[in-house]
């Protein structure tokens, strides 16, 4: 099924899977896993046609693949990843973009995506080095500077970061079981009859009643347009009489990045306030509606965020865009771990210590992104559960990692169950999957 979020439909993704072989000063090594996908469409939108910026993304997964190893010496992971997001990433960039030929250059936020497969690799690694889990090794122990040295609080606060580490912060120990997003899709049918072919022969549903019924969903996201008041309004009533009759408590709105004017949001969300209160009341927050670089769009979100809480997504690219966003007005933090784990643990951080509440969304991850994805989720403290729609657009993708962990690729009862994921690292159980991968694409050392 293709995927329709703003203005952006996509009906293809490459994945970028990374193995990294780790070693410490005793000799010992473990090698280590990180996947992403490399979602063009949301971490370059643009009006350059989709393979340009496809082929992009691909090759600087190969300039990153040889700037890795030559990045840094011992440490901990989230001091190397920290180092290299700080002190290689925008070099290597602005060398890809010299290079690349395009008319627009690669945006960071397209960078951190093929960063992160390499970066939630050395995490994954390293727990698996240690023997343990790698929610287990963000602490005094084991790191070798504490978060004073990342992160900086508000001005004026009496917050410090000093003396302290991001095991602070986690829920630990984690949850195993954690209710499930569905993304309801701007081209997702809503009843069976309004099903138009094709239709996808994979034995799955297609119709949101379908997915409903099904996988017991109690969470949906609606993705909406942004441009459009009126198709936004009428698309929350649909998806919010369908939920209410089927027993769905939450709903959240998404209009990725589309809006310009806080105006255009307040005021969908007020008439929904005025025509229908029961929904309005079961929208849980509002995610990221504004341009992604707040930087360059500085908007004053408060009118917003009054009414319902706003998080943010695409713009909170680091615990220093989480900063800003907060002073602008937004509420909270929407985590991804292709922004790379070291990136999502200190937002993490930065924003639970300013009261900031969570949430950790999807970017369609199958394969083993997804159970960095769902760790991410179990071990954040978010307001609810995590999004989850890998098993919704290509369930035949995570086949093979679904053999062994059969609840993270299949929502049941309106959740996903950790239950399965191994005890060091990640907990991808790697040698247990029978995945054939094709040739690296790139082998540095």
């Amino acid at each position: 099924m293709p995927i329709k979020f703003g203005h952006q439909i996509v009906t293809q993704v490459t994945c970028a899977r990374v193995r990294v072989v780790i070693a410490d000063r005793a000799g010992r090594s473990a090698e280590g896993w990180g996947e992403t996908p490399l979602s063009v469409q949301w971490g370059w939108p643009s009006l350059l046609p989709y393979e340009p910026r496809h082929q992009s993304m691909r090759r600087f997964c190969e300039r990153l693949a040889a700037l890795w190893p030559r990045h840094g010496d011992h440490g901990h992971p989230l001091e190397l990843g920290h180092d290299f997001l700080e002190h290689v990433l925008p070099g290597g960039l602005a060398e890809h973009n010299q290079a690349g030929g395009l008319s627009e250059p690669m945006p960071r936020l397209a960078s951190l995506i093929c960063a992160s497969a390499f970066d939630l690799a050395i995490h994954d690694a390293f727990g698996n080095l240690l023997g343990r889990p790698t929610y287990a090794t963000y602490n005094s122990e084991l790191m070798n500077r504490d978060l004073g040295h990342y992160l900086q609080p508000v001005d004026g606060s009496s917050l410090r970061f000093a003396g302290r580490f991001p095991e602070e912060y986690l829920t630990l120990p984690r949850r195993d079981y954690l209710p499930a997003w569905h993304l309801v899709g701007g081209l997702d049918p809503l009843e069976p009859g309004e099903i138009r072919p094709p239709v996808p022969a994979d034995n799955h549903p297609v119709a949101l009643t379908d997915w409903i019924e099904r996988d017991g969903l109690h969470c949906l996201k609606i993705k909406l347009c942004g441009d459009d008041a009126a198709w936004d309004f009428q698309r929350l009533v649909r998806v919010g009489a369908i939920a209410e009759r089927m027993g769905v408590r939450w709903l959240s709105a998404d209009f990725n990045c589309t809006v310009t004017d806080p105006a255009y949001v307040n005021a969908v969300l007020d008439r929904l306030l005025a025509e229908q209160p029961r929904l309005y009341q079961m929208l849980l927050y509002v995610e990221q509606p504004f341009p992604y670089d707040l930087e360059a769009n500085p908007i004053d979100v408060r009118s917003v965020a009054g009414r319902k809480p706003l998080f943010m997504d695409e713009s909170a690219h680091d615990w220093k865009m989480v900063r800003l966003g907060r002073s602008l007005g937004w509420s909270g933090v929407a985590l991804k771990t292709c922004k790379t784990q070291s990136g999502a643990l200190l937002s993490l951080c930065w924003a639970k210590a300013h009261g900031m509440p969570l949430m950790v969304q999807d970017l369609a991850n199958p394969m083993f992104a997804q159970l960095s994805h769902a760790q991410l989720a179990a071990h954040a403290g978010t307001i609810m559960g995590l999004e989850t729609n890998g098993s919704q657009f290509f369930p035949a993708a995570s086949e093979p990692e679904a053999q062994v962990h059969p609840g993270l690729y299949r929502r049941c009862n309106g959740q996903v169950d950790l239950t399965t994921t191994g005890p060091t690292g990640f907990g991808y159980r790697a040698g247990e999957i029978r995945r054939t991968l094709p040739a690296p694409a790139a082998s540095c050392e």
